[in-house]
């Protein structure tokens, strides 16, 4: 199966296709990560984006049915160096080619990565178009040329789950993995740690949030209420909430008006605020800043930032394309977290109010686990310790 990558500059990638035989338009970006390509596909902030992987050889682990980060995969299509032709992984329940089939998702391998990425750096980010069902290099650059881009489009309430639930009731989902040696391994994949109680009442925003963000809030004793994106500030506070966090997502977030709103409104409220990426920029919104989109993004497990007030540098896990304006803020708004790659606005706290937020994922799956502190960091600012 042929396979093709357009840019809306008129490259054109040429390579062997995988997964499903379609078609699909989206923002082409580059993630750095060495491992992870299971969460990647399934984290709901690539909606609208074609991810290629740096890292050469991709599918060598296949896909398991534990690690998803979301309900399905959002990635629009993946490029990738090489397709492992083998699955060695024993907790493996198929393919990477065979997940991409099954949900729909165009694939293509066989491309020079290293020059795709090396271009997106130089140019920035660029509209693409791929393709496994034998498109012309024409049509395809064309396609690539018209798609309308991320700018000022609403992506999130294409990922948001439309009810409210409550995460991980019979606390099933939740717990650290504990990899058991021994005769007594009967279940390997299923051996956790104990959780604490969950003692703590929040709610929780999805603007596409990771499953895993969920997992490390229960870990840290939260009962987490999920409300969808466009829930009100006062339907949310009717849940009664210790707290209130913000969840990632795709898109730009300056066209979340009904988001930076009710944020806005929750601030005003005093309850305790946690927000992450997506989350980061709707409070700086909210705040009355501004946000501006990233020439090529930060996207994988080893970007550099640095807390002001300690001097503590943490290696994070990243996945974002807006960033925000540092000078449009108001004197209420501090920024205490910069990265130290281009300086751009890694975390945010309110002078007066018990509210911060981080651009980077510390949940961090896949990634380091420097930031983990993060959680509990929430848990004491609600405790009002």
């Amino acid at each position: 199966m042929k396979a093709i990558l357009a840019l809306e500059d008129g490259s054109v990638f040429h390579g062997e296709g995988f997964g499903a035989r379609a078609s699909a338009c989206g923002e082409v970006c580059f993630n750095t990560s060495m491992t992870g390509y299971q969460e990647i596909l399934t984290d709901p902030s690539y909606k609208g984006q074609i991810v290629t992987m740096t890292y050469p050889l991709i599918g060598n682990c296949g896909v398991n049915r534990q690690d998803v980060e979301s309900w399905r995969p959002h990635v629009a299509g993946f490029v990738i160096r090489e397709l492992s032709p083998v699955v060695s992984n024993w907790r493996a329940d198929q393919s990477l080619a065979e997940y991409l089939e099954q949900n729909g998702i165009p694939g293509i391998q066989g491309v020079d990565t290293r020059a795709l990425t090396k271009k997106l750096r130089v140019r920035g980010a660029l509209n693409g178009f791929i393709s496994t069902e034998g498109i012309a290099e024409d049509e395809a650059v064309s396609r690539a040329k018209s798609w309308p881009g991320l700018v000022g489009v609403d992506y999130v309430e294409a990922v948001t789950h439309p009810e409210a639930f409550v995460w991980d009731e019979r606390d099933e989902q939740s717990a650290s993995f504990n990899l058991v040696r021994g005769p007594g391994a009967v279940d390997a994949r299923n051996v956790r740690d104990p959780l604490p109680p969950a003692d703590i009442p929040i709610v929780a925003y999805d603007f596409g949030m990771k499953y895993n963000i969920l997992r490390r809030l229960r870990q840290h004793g939260f009962r987490v209420q999920v409300v969808p994106a466009t829930t009100g500030a006062a339907e949310a506070l009717k849940y009664k909430p210790a707290g209130v966090f913000l969840s990632n997502g795709p898109g730009d977030p300056a066209a979340l008006g009904y988001a930076v709103r009710a944020v806005a409104d929750l601030v005003k409220s005093g309850v305790p605020i946690f927000g992450i990426c997506l989350g980061h920029q709707i409070l700086g919104l909210a705040f009355g800043g501004k946000t501006f989109k990233l020439k090529f993004g930060h996207r994988g497990g080893n970007q550099p930032v640095k807390d002001l007030a300690s001097g503590r540098v943490e290696i994070t896990s990243q996945n974002h394309g807006f960033a925000v304006d540092p000078e449009s803020l108001p004197g209420e708004a501090a920024v205490d977290r910069v990265n130290l790659n281009d300086r751009t606005v890694e975390g945010m706290r309110h002078k007066s109010k018990p509210v911060f937020c981080v651009q980077y994922h510390p949940e961090a799956s896949p990634g380091p686990h420097d930031s983990t502190p993060l959680f509990a960091e929430f848990r004491a600012m609600i405790m009002g310790k």
